[in-house]
């Protein structure tokens, strides 16, 4: 069975979504300097450190929780 992506990765095939983790996605796309491999703890610092507004964190936040979904998914 192939390697689950990275949170990262699986973030960015959401890019072309109409919704919060759309924008979240675009954002992390554009950003050269974001954290890909921080988890979850440095990129919750690293919105946090630029002043994010906190929908984006919870936005964050609940991604996360989908990415362990389909992690937990693609690992049976």
């Amino acid at each position: 069975m192939p390697k689950p992506k990275s949170f990262t990765a699986w973030l960015k095939t959401h890019a072309d979504q109409d919704n919060a983790n759309g924008d979240l996605a675009r954002d992390v796309s554009r950003d050269p300097e974001w954290p890909s491999r921080k988890g979850l703890p440095g990129q919750h610092t690293y919105l946090e450190e630029r002043g994010a507004i906190s929908a984006a964190v919870e936005t964050l936040e609940r991604a996360w929780a989908q990415y362990e979904q389909y992690k937990a998914v693609q690992d049976k």
